[in-house]
């Protein structure tokens, strides 16, 4: 490792960087941010956990396809891991669940600690709070106001703690005024949002509706095809997925004015979802998501823009083209 020590004055040069917002922009040191991204939670053949054990294999397919931006579900308790994000660039959106059996959840309040342990490293783009709870009302004993009210008081609580971050919420859909209404501590709205291959009319939805950012927290398409439909043969198809995948991202960076940018979901196949996970299985069930392009149906096993070893699909190509084409927001 080399060492390089700078003498002199270093005053100007922040410790951390500062992610804000103003107006609808994501800002990383006062300059536009733009979400290049993808959803992150590789589980390897035969386990239904999270493993980071190819995470340098990963980084590097990143790389190549101009990746800026992870989106996890849980948080990553390793600052080695972080380390190695931040030197190759990828900045995390780290989610927080409401029961992950007090392991930096919502309900035990252990997240709180997790905040403070990191939130001054620059992997950090912005803490985000579960994820399309708003489907599952059942979980806060049937009134999905419950989720709200735990939402917005602890993005209070990381306000209170946390100077240099944002909070963002993972809702599913278009929040309804009762969304934002108990909301008022979420300061960038992620949307995950299934609505066949255009998802365009969300963005002046939003804008109707909330000055805040946003950006899709999930949207794509699955590389398995139901049913024959629209062209696509039945069985795998990466046509398909690539396809899809081209349409809905062409729709999020043409429309930069309202929506800072995407996960794509996801960045492997994750044979964990449906059956059994030493196979990959057709089927599986989410929420919401009969607007999966093309047949109307999420199968679940056959999201990522790589298999399961890492193989790259269609897709990735598709993505790398458009995200290394990317440079700055654009704005009206």
């Amino acid at each position: 490792m080399l060492l390089i020590i700078f003498l002199g004055s270093c005053s100007s040069v922040p410790k951390t960087e500062k992610v804000t917002v103003s107006g609808r922009q994501i800002l990383v040191n006062g300059s536009p941010y733009l979400i290049k991204g993808i959803c992150y939670h590789p589980v390897p053949k035969g386990s239904e956990k999270r493993d980071l054990g190819n995470l340098t294999q990963d980084i590097a397919i990143m790389e190549e396809a101009g990746i800026n931006t992870i989106r996890i579900y849980e948080p990553i308790d390793d600052v080695v891991v972080l380390d190695q994000l931040k030197t190759a660039g990828i900045k995390v959106i780290i989610g927080f669940g409401y029961n992950q059996k007090g392991f930096y959840d919502i309900r035990s309040g252990s997240f709180i600690d997790y905040v403070n342990k990191y939130k001054d490293h620059d992997a950090i783009l912005f803490w985000e709070l579960g994820n399309e709870y708003n489907y599952h009302p059942e979980w806060f004993n049937g009134d999905v106001k419950n989720w709200y009210y735990a939402m917005d008081n602890a993005a209070e609580l990381i306000h209170k703690n946390d100077l240099s971050h944002p909070v963002a919420t993972a809702h599913g859909e278009l929040p309804d005024s009762l969304a934002l209404s108990l909301s008022k501590n979420i300061d960038v709205w992620g949307m995950n949002v299934y609505r066949f291959d255009d998802p365009s009319a969300i963005f002046s939805e939003w804008s109707a509706i909330s000055p805040k950012p946003m950006y899709l927290s999930e949207a794509g398409g699955d590389s398995y095809m139901t049913i024959t439909k629209d062209g696509y043969e039945a069985g795998n198809n990466q046509k398909a997925q690539a396809d899809a995948n081209t349409s809905i991202l062409n729709a999020v960076f043409n429309n930069t004015d309202i929506c800072s940018g995407v996960t794509l979901f996801s960045f492997t196949d994750g044979w964990w979802k449906a059956g059994n996970p030493e196979t990959q299985d057709p089927g599986g069930w989410a929420p919401n998501s009969t607007g999966v392009p093309y047949d109307g149906t999420p199968n679940e096993e056959f999201w990522g823009m790589v298999d399961i070893d890492r193989k790259k699909k269609e897709t990735f190509y598709e993505i790398k083209k458009i995200y290394t084409g990317l440079t700055h927001p654009k704005r009206k």
